[in-house]
């Protein structure tokens, strides 16, 4: 008797990974937990790259905090090794390895009389990682910081972090800028309590973008006039100076 050989895409029975989006809040640590690079990121959820990068061991199962990956048996094409091995097309993108929303504790005991406490409230502070409903975000101000604006000087914590707002931060010339206008219209609709973003940007010229993130967020959002904008321009020498937004 002849057997023919299995062919690259035919669908086979077999045990694959599958994840419950509902239970998913996008934290990534199970991609940390797979070796073979099947689990990805995209619209704050994890995903399954494709089939053949998955060999529904499971490794990633004791990764999820909150039980969303399963053994499942389907029908399936067959797990590559060699293409998981030398991840063939592009490397699916790697998440922070806790990227899960937190309210954080000032530590200034632990740190000693002498250091002044951290101001910092929660995690995580980067937009691209923010997932829209985070409840720390319930807040009636939110400061919407440039990467670079806390290096500057000394006083960017006493400014903008002392008063228990909680902090996102982002870089309009490094990264696109319309997936984080979508973020925070969706911050914004998630959460009606705020009325206020406080905008601090380095005073270098590709540092505005951010303020039209932020306009144009409140702007399809739907909460023009509801939300007021307030920007502050800072030095390379750490001078912070508010500005009326244009």
């Amino acid at each position: 008797m002849t057997v023919q050989a299995m062919q690259p895409n035919e669908l086979v029975e077999r045990d694959i990974i599958e994840i419950d989006e509902d239970l998913c809040d996008g934290c990534g640590l199970c991609l940390n937990g797979c070796a073979e690079g099947a689990l990805t990121l995209a619209g704050g959820k994890a995903k399954l790259v494709g089939d053949i990068y998955c060999d529904g061991l499971g490794s990633c199962l004791g990764r999820c905090p909150a039980g969303a990956l399963k053994v499942i048996r389907r029908r399936a094409s067959l797990f590559d090794e060699e293409a998981a091995g030398r991840k063939a097309g592009p490397a699916p993108p790697r998440s922070c390895a806790d990227s899960r929303p937190a309210t954080l504790e000032s530590s200034k005991a632990a740190l000693g009389a002498a250091v002044a406490a951290p101001a910092l409230i929660s995690w995580p502070i980067q937009l691209k990682l923010m997932p829209p409903e985070a409840p720390f975000l319930d807040s009636a101000v939110v400061t919407l910081a440039s990467d670079c604006s806390a290096f500057a000087g000394p006083a960017f914590h006493e400014t903008f972090l002392a008063s228990g707002h909680p902090l996102m931060i982002a870089c309009p010339k490094l990264d696109p800028v319309e997936p984080y206008i979508d973020k925070m219209a969706a911050i914004l609709k998630a959460h009606p309590a705020i009325n206020e973003i406080r905008v601090p940007m380095m005073s270098v010229p590709c540092c505005g973008g951010l303020g039209h993130i932020a306009a144009q967020a409140v702007r399809r959002a739907e909460r023009e006039g509801r939300t007021a904008l307030r920007t502050w321009i800072i030095t390379p020498q750490g001078e912070i100076n508010e500005e009326r937004f244009r």
